[in-house]
């Protein structure tokens, strides 16, 4: 099967969003595709937002793909799954775009994991996935037939949405190093949260754990990325290594909180 993971090219105006507008490595297609190729799927990441696609383009890449299945975030990174632009429309305009190209609609986002009804009908998506998206969307490429048996989805049926399980949490463990062309690192100049000088060289983002263990009233965690689950050193180091090597001299990790961890830190 055929995997087109589209990262829309986020505008925010009239937006109330408050989070960073620079683009951001989208860390959950990069799990994604890993886990696909593996099983034997062609994937094409399209992220529309770090290479600045015109409308006309994107639209172009993904009909020449010609894809089995259309998957579309609903947030610009897994940086921003916890703060994410409160509407929908980016990827509204972005399906309209993509109107006539064949293909499953798939929705992954923090929209879908918390009202996933609201968000299949306003998108007029095919199915949402709840949660974390990694490990789900390969059990999605057989279709709709094999949607009822799978968990932490919702699909429409007509005018009924099914809602299927809880929220789901990746096997941390089981997600590989990530790899970023050195291309794609080189558009990536903005040093998020970074302010004492202006970058040198390109910057990234990676993460080595996933969740938090403490429960702030503020904080809308619950929904995605709720317990606290870390990455095995050797990968943490192996991602690393391949950033630096595609030329990134800053990284900023995305954990919901960095706890010390020792051996981390002297391996760092």
């Amino acid at each position: 099967m055929k995997f087109a993971l589209v990262n829309p090219n986020w505008t925010f105006g009239g937006s109330i969003y408050f989070g960073c507008r620079e683009p951001h490595l989208p860390l959950e297609f990069g799990y994604a595709r890993a886990l696909l190729e593996r099983e034997g799927h062609e994937v094409l990441l399209a992220d529309a937002q770090l290479h600045d696609m015109p409308p006309d383009t994107l639209r172009a890449r993904i009909a020449d793909f010609a894809p089995d299945h259309v998957v579309l975030t609903t947030a610009p990174s897994y940086l921003f799954w916890r703060c994410a632009p409160p509407e929908l429309r980016v990827p509204q305009e972005t399906l309209h775009l993509l109107a006539g190209i064949p293909g499953t609609r798939i929705i992954v986002g923090p929209h879908a994991s918390t009202t996933p009804a609201t968000t299949l009908r306003k998108l007029q998506a095919d199915v949402a996935v709840l949660g974390e998206c990694e490990d789900i969307l390969p059990l999605l490429a057989d279709g709709r037939e094999a949607w009822p048996s799978v968990s932490s989805i919702a699909w429409r049926d007509g005018s009924e949405i099914h809602t299927q399980g809880g929220v789901h949490q990746a096997d941390m463990a089981a997600l590989p190093a990530l790899r970023w062309s050195a291309d794609d690192v080189a558009r990536h100049r903005h040093h998020h949260h970074r302010f004492d000088r202006q970058p040198q060289g390109p910057g990234a983002e990676m993460e080595v754990s996933r969740g938090c263990p403490y429960h702030c009233t503020f904080c809308a965690k619950e929904n995605f990325r709720n317990d606290y689950r870390k990455r095995p050193l050797g990968v943490i180091l192996d991602e690393v290594d391949g950033l630096v090597g595609a030329g990134a001299e800053y990284i900023y990790f995305i954990d919901e909180i960095f706890l010390p961890n020792r051996e981390l830190l002297e391996a760092l």
